[in-house]
């Protein structure tokens, strides 16, 4: 088959035609495309009012249209005294203004014992009863001073009336007066020791009732320690023969170690836990801190006072005292203002107003919702404290 040249031209035509729409398609479509482009570019760039912010060196700004100053919150980096919890441990102890030690004033043997370790006491109880020869002899002093200054009492009569007939001289009367005042001493001497024993001389008595010693109790309480048995031959006067504390009133006594001592004052409240009352809380206050440390331990005494009428606190008991103590002022910021930047925390710190530059710094121990700062602020920055996630890169 032949193809006429008149067919051929005619193809070739439509062939040119075809591109020529298909070129000038690409064309305004390029046009439409690059044009906008470069619109929106420039639009873009107007002004710096519609930007949200601008670097300028190592700082940020934000401008004043910005819509980030509707979402950045700035503030000023506070200064707090965090309160910390220490555990202490302690134990609880009679109270010494109320605990005696009732001391044998002259040795003998122990004839009757009349109370029982733990047994309850009232003041001016008779607790013991000691056979002591050392009694008998004051008993016999006293009589002597007694018999002595009846003697010097009639001669001091004898002799003033004497003198007052003029048949004496006066220096036999002074002697005679000398001679009464010290038998007076004596007798007085005598009888405020034999007081002092609890002993009663008011008259004469038997020689084996002289010789008893009855030990009383000088306050009301319970009987916490009893060092001689029965028949038990006493001759050490500082040797405590029986201890009588009253336990209404009881101390815990928290030993405090050397490092706390100076966050310790009168009047510090304390929670008090026992392990003899798993979950029960005493609630008090320090009611004196000692003045001097344990020589062998190097711990401070510091004692709260508790009412003990039930008599559930008892001395030698273990206990845990948790004081509330008040730290040093420290830097305090929201975690919400710190961001992570590779393995460094940053914060924004405003240097000018909307004006930020970032700062690295090193965190404490954290709070709740906020964390101390160790390092990298300062007091008085103002810092960008929500929404900085914003302007972090």
């Amino acid at each position: 088959m032949q193809i006429s040249p008149k067919n051929s031209r005619a193809s070739s035509a439509k062939k040119t035609l075809v591109l020529a729409i298909g070129a000038a398609a690409v064309l305004a479509i390029c046009l439409t495309y690059f044009g906008k482009s470069h619109s929106d570019t420039g639009k873009k760039a107007a002004g710096p009012e519609n930007q949200m912010l601008t670097v300028q060196g190592d700082k940020l700004f934000v401008p004043a249209e910005s819509p980030l100053r509707k979402r950045l919150l700035v503030a000023e980096v506070a200064t707090a005294s965090p309160l910390h919890n220490v555990d202490i441990p302690g134990v609880v102890e009679a109270d010494p203004a109320a605990t005696v030690n009732i001391l044998p004033p002259l040795a003998g043997r122990l004839i009757e014992l009349k109370v029982k370790l733990g047994d309850t006491v009232n003041a001016n109880q008779v607790v013991a009863v000691i056979n002591s020869p050392d009694l008998g002899q004051a008993y016999a002093d006293a009589d002597k001073a007694r018999d002595a200054l009846e003697l010097t009492k009639r001669a001091l009569q004898r002799g003033e009336g004497v003198n007052a007939a003029g048949a004496n001289a006066a220096k036999d009367l002074e002697q005679i007066k000398s001679n009464y005042n010290q038998a007076l001493a004596e007798f007085t001497r005598a009888e405020e020791r034999l007081k002092t024993l609890g002993a009663n001389n008011d008259g004469p008595a038997q020689e084996s009732k002289k010789r008893l010693l009855t030990i009383t109790t000088p306050v009301a309480g319970t009987v916490t320690a009893l060092n001689y048995g029965l028949g038990s031959y006493i001759n050490d006067p500082t040797a405590t023969l029986i201890t009588v504390a009253n336990l209404d009133h009881v101390w815990v006594t928290a030993n405090v170690p050397e490092n706390l001592i100076s966050v310790l004052h009168a009047g510090q409240s304390a929670d008090v836990t026992l392990d003899a009352y798993p979950g029960q809380t005493w609630q008090g206050k320090l009611t004196s801190v000692s003045a001097v440390l344990e020589p062998d331990t190097h711990r401070n005494k510091a004692r709260i006072s508790f009412r003990n009428t039930d008599g559930r606190l008892k001395p030698n008991m273990y206990a845990n005292i948790r004081l509330a103590t008040t730290q040093a002022g420290k830097l305090v910021v929201p975690t919400s203002a710190l961001l992570m930047n590779n393995d460094s925390i940053t914060v924004f710190v405003e240097t000018a107003p909307w004006t930020f530059l970032r700062h690295t710094v090193t965190t404490g121990s954290e709070d709740g919702d906020h964390v101390n700062i160790l390092s990298g602020l300062n007091t008085g920055d103002r810092i960008v404290v929500q929404g900085g996630v914003l302007i972090n890169d």
